[in-house]
């Protein structure tokens, strides 16, 4: 009995520790998830296995070297967010690497790394991430500290593939870093679909400027981001000091600008903004997931002026530039395949970029999971539950057959007048489908809906977006009917 107690005694401590680490993990995760695309979490993410928490130190073991590689390029700043919500500001994060598995009858062979940002001195920041930026709108002018672009480094042009489908907008993206402000690229538009690079495009723009013109003040900024700083400079009756902030930029970097539509205020106030900025000899770059003339819910005024410039569309890559993308991002690591299993991607993949790098890096953890050479058997096998391929052409008729069974709804009432929001809501969903699986005009989707005008098309694939933006049930939805055709409709 004596024994038992002990038994009981020492083990009690260990499960209570495994299950208060298995809890904070879960935590993480749960940031971690709202943050990165769902196949990133999957591959890099749910491999891991939390095994203590000691004197404010996580300690997680990743499955290889090149995990543990990965997460500190790609990841490290979703892991610093996920152990400050958790832990706080001085929580500590340590890697175990498994180096051998090991077999039933020797343990696998670990070793611990501390993150390799955590530098020297603890005490600079925090685990080695950065502390939060200073609010600008504090400052009364630029030199009182420096800030932030909020560029990302590894966007640069180097890296941005070129072919057919974005050499307009490449070209003109150099002659803005090289001019700023003085081209005839001004204002400079990148428009085109998901994925397809144009975040990475106007990043690469103000970087190249970083570096060719340090004195400037380059900003990046979302359309989320500057509505939300709007909305708070409102709140705390700041809102001289945040135009005067963005007053001072040289170089204005706004993302995904179809995101103004329908506010008011926030539009009144961008277009002072950029009336300055551009009178005053400083570079505009914008983008959008659709042309100026497509964009519904804008003033006019601020349209015209977002013509004022050049406007360049990215088109879906074709299959030289999709080979050439996986090339470089394979060369990148350092990793060299045959050709037959480059062709085999990028016939697999025809969508997007993003798609595209996002199935090479599944590849690459696959091949470290198992330690095995890359070959076209393994890329099969990897892609499979990712990539189906798609022997039929997707056509109107098709596309409304999934939606109206999903809905139970009948193609009638698709089609027809009915105002209810039980109808409205599917039809919405299948103009949004057919913008987004066909390469039907807009006027032409509107006339599979009882002739319905393409400003109704707008409005539609626009309320379905945003959505998708502020609803997960609604994403779920549109993910599962895009599944119905094997493709990856929605990107995270």
């Amino acid at each position: 009995m004596n024994s038992l107690k002990f038994a009981f005694r020492t083990v009690l401590p260990i499960l209570l520790m495994q299950i208060e680490v298995r809890d904070l993990w879960n935590q993480c995760l749960n940031i971690i998830k709202n943050d990165i695309s769902e196949q990133s979490f999957a591959t890099w993410f749910a491999p891991i296995v939390p095994l203590k928490f000691q004197n404010n130190t996580l300690t997680i073991q990743v499955p290889s070297q090149f995990f543990y590689e990965w997460l500190e390029e790609k990841h490290v700043s979703d892991l610093r967010k996920a152990i400050d919500l958790t832990v706080g500001r001085h929580g500590m994060l340590e890697y175990s690497i498994v180096i051998d598995n090991g077999d039933r009858k020797n343990p696998p062979i670990t070793f611990n790394l501390p993150p390799t940002h955590q530098g020297q001195n603890n005490t600079e920041k925090a685990a080695n991430f950065p502390n939060p930026a200073k609010s600008p709108f504090e400052l009364k002018n630029l030199d009182s500290l420096e800030l932030d672009s909020y560029l990302i480094p590894k966007y640069t042009f180097d890296k941005f593939i070129e072919g057919d489908c974005n050499r307009l907008g490449r070209a003109a993206g150099m002659a803005v870093a090289n001019k700023p402000g003085l081209t005839a690229f001004n204002p400079l538009m990148i428009y085109g679909g998901v994925g397809l690079g144009k975040t990475h495009l106007i990043q690469a723009i103000g970087n190249q400027i970083k570096d060719s013109f340090p004195d400037k003040f380059v900003l990046y900024v979302s359309t989320e981001k500057f509505t939300n700083q709007f909305v708070n400079a409102i709140r705390n009756n700041s809102i001289e000091a945040f135009t005067n902030f963005y007053l001072q930029v040289d170089v204005l970097i706004i993302d995904d600008v179809q995101f103004l539509s329908g506010k008011e205020k926030t539009q009144e106030t961008f277009f002072n903004i950029f009336n300055h900025l551009h009178q005053s000899g400083k570079q505009i770059i914008l983008s959008s997931d659709r042309a100026p003339r497509d964009l519904a819910g804008m003033e006019d005024r601020l349209l015209s002026r977002f013509k004022w410039g050049l406007t360049a569309d990215l088109q879906q890559p074709d299959f030289e530039t999709r080979i050439a993308i996986i090339q470089k991002k394979l060369q990148e690591d350092g990793i060299q395949i045959d050709f037959d299993v480059l062709e085999y991607l990028a016939h697999s993949i025809q969508t997007n970029v993003r798609e595209l790098e996002g199935v090479i890096i599944s590849l690459m953890a696959q091949a470290s999971l198992t330690r095995k050479e890359i070959d076209l058997e393994l890329a099969k096998s990897t892609l499979k539950s990712i990539v189906n391929e798609q022997e039929k052409e997707l056509s109107v008729e098709s596309i409304l057959d999934v939606v109206t069974n999903h809905f139970d709804v009948d193609i009638d009432t698709l089609r027809g007048k009915c105002r209810k929001k039980e109808n409205v809501f599917p039809r919405q969903i299948a103009m949004y489908m057919l913008k987004e699986l066909t390469n039907l005009p807009l006027k032409s989707i509107g006339y599979h809906f009882g002739g319905r005008d393409h400003s109704t098309v707008i409005h539609a694939v626009q309320a379905v977006s945003e959505a998708m933006e502020t609803d997960q049930t609604v994403e779920k939805t549109i993910r599962n009917l895009f599944t119905r055709f094997n493709l990856k409709g929605v990107q995270a």
